[in-house]
């Protein structure tokens, strides 16, 4: 999605030239995900959608103009507002390519790309802001901080204990999930890494025990004692190898 400086032997954030595209991950829900993108008015038209798997979409604006750190908050935010996985929120992502073969699942699926516009975008044409209140800032233009959510928003944390019990789902190691959560919040929390694995080992819990009518357990938002759950050691927890 974005060039490297020349000469470079690894594909790291500190060897990104420019930044050229801004996308998100679309997973969970991702039909009202992308129809929210669409309809919200906070972001413009995205140049190209991918369709990756049945039911899941990239979707990418073509941009130019943002510095790296207006880049990674720009990327953050739009994860946060609709949805997308926090994980691939770094300026150095790798998308799909259209054509080739996803098969990661048990059905192969062939990568399609709808190309819906040629525009390039400036930072000026997204008008979201990053959710927390700790980081303010509008990336849209100067008007004032009053927050635009679109259909469907979850908070932050919501986001991340849906982000954690879908990679719990899928077999990722609960150490991995816990080091990406903690990388997307090192601003948002005193202690990132014992906010991540309280919300991965919160997640799993859930996955383990239900309601009586066969619901998910309410999600402890940010502001729950955390004397409730103890914290255990990481290899307590086992993720669970499932395949949606």
């Amino acid at each position: 999605m974005n060039p490297v400086r020349e000469g470079s032997r690894n594909r790291t954030k500190e060897q990104i030239r420019e930044i050229r595209h801004t996308y998100l991950d679309l997973d969970e829900e991702a039909g009202a995900s992308l129809q929210a993108i669409r309809t919200s008015g906070d972001v413009p038209l995205p140049n190209f959608v991918l369709d990756t798997s049945p039911g899941k979409h990239q979707v990418v604006w073509r941009v130019e103009g943002l510095a790296t750190s207006q880049a990674e908050t720009l990327l953050r935010a739009l994860a946060s507002q609709y949805g997308g996985d926090p994980a691939a929120t770094d300026i150095s992502r790798l998308l799909r390519l259209p054509g080739f073969t996803n098969r990661k699942y048990n059905e192969a699926f062939v990568v399609r790309v709808h190309h819906e516009t040629d525009h390039i975008y400036h930072s000026q044409d997204f008008h979201i802001q990053e959710d927390s209140p700790e980081s303010p800032q509008y990336l849209g233009d100067s008007r004032p901080a009053g927050r635009k959510l679109a259909a469907g928003h979850r908070s932050q944390s919501e986001a991340d204990w849906a982000y954690a019990r879908r990679a719990l789902a899928r077999g990722d190691n609960s150490e991995d999930i816990i080091r990406r959560i903690a990388d997307y919040r090192p601003e948002d929390k005193a202690d990132p890494f014992y906010y991540a694995r309280l919300t991965v080992i919160k997640a799993r819990l859930s996955m383990m025990s239900r309601d009586s009518d066969g619901t998910v357990p309410q999600v402890p938002g940010d502001s729950a004692s955390h004397s409730a759950v103890e914290v255990a050691p990481a290899n307590t927890i086992s993720p669970t190898r499932h395949q949606r």
